[in-house]
């Protein structure tokens, strides 16, 4: 018979070592199907790694690529953390998009210092008021927020669509559903010349840093950790866990609606229906992978990020379909859950339950 036994605290080697092993196990796995595929694996690995680290503009490109996933994979990580489980970044990304270009096609004029940081409050605020409706479902009447935020983003990705065909649409689109662009006040700047990285990714860093410190440094990250890891005893100790999980909720989506702010402000420029390929689900996996902690999302998103593009580059170069960097991210997922499972838990083999017995 076999018994799960917990081990105790998980030192902070282990924390660290767990996503590192996943990532390894994952490209092991994924070099199967490669195989099969009918690829030598090293040469292609080598395409993968040169793809990102290859030039200058490989790299920023993997850099852009990992900005949207640094803020969602903020949103879930600090969601997470009070066991709120916001699986909605998608529609709140959408939100924080849709409310870019309703501040910034030319609705207000004003010099970029104002329009940029107005946008940026503009998304955030809508993304947080993605969230927050899941959040107060739950902590009013119970509702499952994994099924009232999942079910929101396909609501949200219609209403996108509608607004798309009507007052957000672009009269010199030539009859495409897309918005109109956003003016160049509103947009965010460069960060190298003829590169597509932009100022998006300073704000993401900042923003990663600031949740760290609230976490690991604030009362309020205490109440979020208490609310976390026992919400019953934390009401006991007088915390307010409604309100801990509203506020929670409402920052979360407003991380989730930075990302879409990104996009549109700071690379696409309009927002159409398909202006994220996923980030917001990328996202959770993203945050799995640190280990729901802010600094480490930053490295599991530029991992992600370098799965991605590299696997672009292969499939561009070997012909090989770049649906690997989907298989290799989902292997990262699974092989990281496994770690910790047996990082908190071992298995132990008793002769209980044998015949006779």
């Amino acid at each position: 018979m076999i018994e799960i036994e917990p081990r105790g605290e998980i030192s902070r080697t282990a924390r660290v070592a767990i996503p590192v092993a996943a990532a390894l196990v994952a490209l092991a796995l994924a070099a199967l199907p490669l195989a099969f595929a009918g690829a030598p694996i090293i040469p292609a690995y080598a395409q993968m790694f040169s793809g990102v680290f290859g030039s200058v503009f490989s790299f920023t490109e993997m850099l852009t690529r990992a900005t949207p996933l640094i803020f969602t994979g903020l949103a879930a990580a600090l969601a997470f953390k009070a066991r709120l489980w916001n699986i909605g970044a998608e529609g709140q990304l959408y939100l924080g998009a849709m409310a870019t270009v309703a501040v910034g096609a030319g609705a207000i004029d004003a010099p970029p210092l104002v329009l940029v940081p107005l946008v940026m409050v503009a998304g955030a605020a809508a993304g947080g008021l993605g969230m927050l409706g899941p959040a107060w479902l739950k902590t009013r009447f119970g509702a499952d927020e994994v099924v009232t935020s999942l079910l929101l983003n396909f609501i949200i990705l219609i209403f996108v669509q509608m607004m798309l065909e009507g007052p957000l649409k672009d009269p010199m689109g030539m009859g495409w559903p897309q918005s109109e662009p956003v003016v160049d006040a509103a947009t965010l700047p460069r960060l190298i010349d003829r590169m597509r990285l932009h100022a998006g990714l300073i704000v993401a860093l900042a923003a990663a840093v600031v949740v760290h410190v609230a976490l690991a440094r604030t009362t309020w990250g205490f109440r979020i950790r208490a609310v976390g890891e026992n919400a019953a005893a934390a009401r006991h100790a007088g915390i307010g866990v409604s309100r801990t999980l509203l506020a929670v909720g409402f920052i979360s989506g407003a991380l989730a609606g930075l990302a879409g702010v990104s996009e549109v402000a700071g690379l696409k420029g309009y927002l159409t229906t398909d202006l994220s390929p996923g980030y917001g689900y990328s996202g959770i996996v993203v945050a799995m992978l640190a280990g729901l902690s802010p600094m480490g999302v930053v490295l599991a998103a530029l991992y992600v990020a370098s799965v991605f593009v590299g696997a672009d580059s292969m499939s561009r170069a070997m012909g090989v379909s770049s649906f690997l960097a989907d298989l290799v991210v989902a292997l990262s997922l699974i092989s990281v859950l496994v770690g910790g499972f047996f990082a908190r838990y071992r298995l132990r083999f008793t002769g209980r339950g044998r015949a006779g017995t």
